[in-house]
């Protein structure tokens, strides 16, 4: 059996040695890897700033889908209304082209003499019309005020109308039994008949 070597003191400053070279290689790396780990570091930070915009933007895709929503139904909502007016609208069609309808035979029987008063009618007629029509309220309140009081009135005053009538009715038989009243009487009615002789004295 082969008894190993006993390392001398060569081999120690052999090993030594390389240690010194590792060691030197390790802090020779140092700089390097505290700049790797800065650059991790802002890798790090530029992930989550990432991170955060991709979120952001996630809830403006959110907000934006929402809104789209609300736009598609308010679309929806003024189409339904749209589609309401244009019903409504023909319905209202039809029923005018219905009156329209039911109103030309009259129409038709209106048009001669409706032509014909155009064409006989005087501009100062139609200003004469027209300052009437200004006029009626003026002249219904003077009716009501002057007017319907005295027609009022005459319910109570028509009796007694009827009384002097028959009152005047008597005494004109009374008068014509007189003696020469006769003459008389006729005189007054030729003189009626004929007021220029009244005048004239004949």
């Amino acid at each position: 059996m082969r008894i190993p070597s006993v390392p001398g003191p060569r081999d120690l400053v052999a090993v030594v040695e390389r240690a010194g070279d590792g060691l030197e290689q390790l802090f020779a790396a140092v700089p390097r890897l505290s700049a790797l780990l800065v650059r991790a570091e802002g890798l790090v930070v530029d992930v989550g700033a990432l991170v955060a915009r991709i979120e952001a933007t996630r809830a403006e895709t959110d907000d934006v889908v929402r809104r789209t929503g609300a736009t598609a139904a308010a679309a929806d909502a003024a189409v339904a209304a749209s589609d309401a007016l244009v019903v409504a609208a023909e319905r209202l069609v039809v029923r005018f082209d219905t009156l329209l309808a039911s109103f030309e035979p009259s129409l038709t029987k209106l048009q001669p003499p409706l032509e014909r008063l155009a064409e006989t009618t005087d501009p100062a007629e139609v200003d004469a019309l027209v300052s009437l029509v200004d006029n009626l309220p003026q002249l219904a309140s003077q009716l009501e005020r002057d007017l319907l009081p005295v027609l009022r009135t005459l319910g109570t005053v028509a009796p007694d109308l009827h009384d002097m009538l028959e009152a005047s009715r008597e005494l004109n038989g009374m008068l014509a039994q007189l003696p020469g009243m006769g003459r008389i009487k006729k005189k007054v009615e030729e003189q009626q008949e004929n007021p220029e002789n009244q005048v004239s004295g004949k």
